[in-house]
């Protein structure tokens, strides 16, 4: 019951914020042309990050509900590592060319309308911190995720709040541009360090936080295990992780033995929660054919 209400709580937050955050990404587009402002068109091609983010965590969190199938046997989990890249696409090529923008500015100065972008400022630190109001009571990783997506908005908007209100008493045709720079910087930055995130995750690098070394020591300490080999560790989408495995038993003589020794390998196991296991358990007398 509860599990449910959660369920249908993180679909209509992400919801109410994408639709938020997509309106106000279209105003933010057509104000910053209106006050001449790339500071704004620079925050505004962020926000076009996290309303794609938004809509795919929406999205995702309606699709993460299907069960596995024929076509997607883990389930639908590594949907959100699609999600993540693209993201990082749209980010990345936003914001080269508001970077170029920036510097045209700063060579050839032009001023800004310090009165547009103080309502601008406001507007945004409301509806974005009513989004990440909205957010910040979220249990689902999406939701925490996006989150902290809305919290960096607000802070954002902040600094073009307080840009905008020095320009109206100190009039300077670089603070603009130089604020669009270290704005667009910052969101190149991050969505540098997600995409690696991503790739490692894409080409099944293992969770940094598990140790196979460590975890194959585990198994072999257990009694009548031998040996392991073809052992693997990878994620589905950096948080639910899977692991796979051979093992060599000794001196199974029954069923029951058998299944006790599954029992204790499982049970070494449990606190890595692991998403998916799978065990190979190979007898003294066989031979693996890719030992």
């Amino acid at each position: 019951m509860s599990h449910t209400h959660t369920h249908n709580n993180s679909g209509k937050n992400l919801k109410t914020a994408f639709f938020l955050n997509a309106g106000f990404t279209v105003v933010e587009f057509f104000g910053g042309l209106y006050v001449n402002s790339v500071a704004i068109m620079s925050d505004a091609i962020h926000d076009l990050g996290d309303t794609i983010s938004l809509g795919l965590a929406w999205y995702l969190d309606q699709k993460s509900k299907l069960e596995p199938n024929n076509k997607f046997s883990f389930g639908y989990t590594r949907f959100t590592l699609l999600g993540a890249l693209i993201n990082s696409l749209v980010l990345i090529i936003g914001s080269i060319y508001m970077i170029s923008e920036a510097v045209a500015r700063i060579i050839t100065p032009e001023s800004s309308d310090a009165n547009g972008m103080i309502v601008f400022g406001l507007l945004g630190v409301a509806v974005n911190g009513y989004a990440a109001y909205k957010m910040s009571g979220g249990k689902t990783l999406n939701e925490k995720v996006i989150s902290w997506h809305l919290i960096e908005d607000v802070l954002g908007w902040a600094a073009v709040l307080l840009v905008a209100i020095v320009l109206k008493f100190y009039p300077n045709q670089y603070l603009d541009p130089a604020l669009s720079l270290i704005i667009t910087t910052y969101i190149l930055w991050n969505v540098a360090k997600r995409l690696k995130e991503t790739l490692f995750v894409f080409l099944q690098g293992a969770p940094a936080e598990l140790n196979l070394e460590k975890i194959k020591e585990k198994l072999l300490k257990v009694p009548q295990v031998s040996s392991l080999h073809q052992s693997h560790i990878w994620s589905l989408d950096g948080e639910r992780h899977v692991f796979t495995t051979h093992i060599k038993l000794n001196h199974i003589k029954d069923l029951n033995s058998l299944l006790e020794i599954k029992k204790l390998l499982k049970d070494e196991l449990a606190p890595f929660n692991f998403k998916h296991v799978t065990l190979e358990v190979e007898l003294d007398e066989e031979t693996c054919s890719i030992e």
